[in-house]
């Protein structure tokens, strides 16, 4: 194991990357920025040392509480110090100062496991029709050698690593007591900092969490269908056209039960390009549209007229979208997601049970949510992390929990499962919303939280429900 010694902050390079996010901080709090370096690898002696941005923003509040409250973002794979600049238009900045850290690998880090081979084979695979499977497995290969030809270590990429560069921080900017905020992949997360040592951990917020202990590979599925049974009953009960949205949970169903296995063509004229080219497309890339829409707050609302569009066979609009999303953006997952899906999940998840859900739910056979499956973790070969960090960890340190009743990803269970560990936890459910609940209400009850965490938080309004 790599000396703790060795860990230590170094001063940033304005000239890198590091300065977009710390520039457009306010320029009236004082702030501190730096990189904390640490092993690439820590089980391995030989390592070389990487560099991971942080932003310390500091309260105007000359009587703020002496506990920050630390961030990094969820994904895996999110950069985490936008969420600085955020923090100065907060109310949580008036009680206590602020820590967001670049997770290694990630947007700021150094280095960022980003390479576009992957994105290229993907585009490829749309272009010439060719069988998609094969070409993200050729795409993983050629991704994986240029990262290992740059010298990144992969194995040193997952969450034990990122455990142990939380505890690092902590530890060099010599916090006593420190309050974790995580959502989705990065809720998970900080209940593995609070379980390696919980020593200065005075409070968890978690938004929409991923619980560590959960194989998501397994519950992705079933957690897309259940957001839509949610989403199905609020238009059967609100909806006033019942000849437009009446009984549509089982016109979806039978609809796209009955084309799971249809193969669909659009002519498609890529950016840049003088001949449209046929493309086909099943009812994956129409599942994939919607579980877009169901992920944005802003747009949710459209999914049931998309819905009815798409049982009438009015693909094109929809097609178009994802076709003009996987050309014009680079959407593969850095490397650093991969490393950490891969080292999470891969080895702790069962093929079997995904091949039941299929058996029960047949219109998501072979519809992968996650952009991280198990074949490409069969040829990144990295090793798993600890057994130890997958299982649940009692604590009777607060935490407040929050989750959306149309979370597509996370579903709202998972916050019960975690309040079960954490019997001084306080759930919430947040009406009408989806994958992150983050909101001013909810930043009003963190804030409370946080001054209070062994007090009752009260709900601001009757859409926002507790759950324990």
């Amino acid at each position: 194991m790599m000396d703790s010694n060795f860990v230590k902050i170094a001063p940033p390079n304005l000239k890198t990357a590091f300065s977009a996010p710390f520039d457009k901080i306010d320029s009236s709090f004082k702030t501190r920025c730096g990189y904390l370096i640490v092993p690439e690898n820590r089980n391995k002696k030989a390592s070389r040392m990487i560099k991971l941005p942080f932003i310390v923003v500091y309260s105007k509040n000359p009587d703020k509480k002496k506990d920050p409250l630390l961030y990094t973002a969820g994904g895996p794979g999110g950069s985490s110090l936008g969420w600085a600049i955020g923090a100065t238009k907060s109310d949580l900045i008036k009680d206590r100062d602020c820590i967001a850290i670049e997770q290694r690998g990630t947007r700021y880090a150094l280095p960022h496991l980003r390479a576009f081979d992957l994105d290229a084979a993907i585009k490829e695979s749309y272009r010439k029709n060719l069988d998609k499977d094969s070409m993200v497995l050729e795409g993983v290969k050629r991704y994986k050698k240029t990262l290992e030809n740059r010298g990144i270590d992969l194995s040193g990429y997952n969450t034990d690593e990122t455990v142990s560069d939380i505890h690092d921080l902590i530890a060099v900017l010599k916090i006593d007591s420190i309050n974790l905020l995580g959502g989705s992949y990065s809720g998970g997360l900080m209940t593995a900092v609070l379980k390696k040592d919980p020593t200065h951990v005075r409070s968890l917020v978690l938004d929409s969490p991923l619980p560590i202990f959960t194989p998501i590979d397994e519950d992705e599925p079933a957690n897309f269908n259940e957001a839509l049974t949610v989403l199905f009953r609020h238009v059967e009960q609100d909806s006033t056209d019942k000849a437009l949205y009446g009984n549509l949970q089982q016109r979806f169903l039978d609809y796209f039960n009955g084309i799971a296995y249809k193969t669909f063509y659009q002519p498609y004229l890529e950016k840049g390009t003088t001949d449209s080219v046929k493309i086909a497309y099943t009812k994956n890339e129409l599942l994939a549209e919607i579980m877009n829409t169901m992920s944005d707050n802003l747009h949710r609302k459209d999914v049931a007229y998309m819905i009815t569009e798409m049982i009438k066979g009015h693909h094109s609009v929809y097609i178009n979208t994802f076709l003009d999303d996987l050309f014009r953006k680079n959407q593969a997952p850095d490397g650093m997601r991969i490393s950490a899906y891969c080292a999470d999940q891969s080895t702790y998840h069962s093929e079997e049970v995904i091949q039941q859900l299929y058996k029960a739910y047949p219109y998501l056979t072979g519809y992968r949510i996650n952009d991280v499956i198990k074949s490409m973790c069969d040829c990144w070969k990295v090793p798993p992390v600890n057994a130890g960090t997958k299982q649940p960890y009692y604590s009777l340190k607060p935490v407040l929990l929050g989750d959306g009743e149309m979370d597509p990803n996370c579903r709202p269970r998972y916050i019960s499962a975690i309040n079960h560990y954490m019997p001084n936890g306080q759930s919430f459910l947040f009406i009408n919303k989806g994958h992150g609940v983050g909101s001013k209400e909810w930043y009003e009850m963190v804030r409370k939280f946080l001054n209070e965490p062994y007090k009752k938080v009260i709900a601001p309004n009757a859409s926002i429900v507790r759950l324990q």
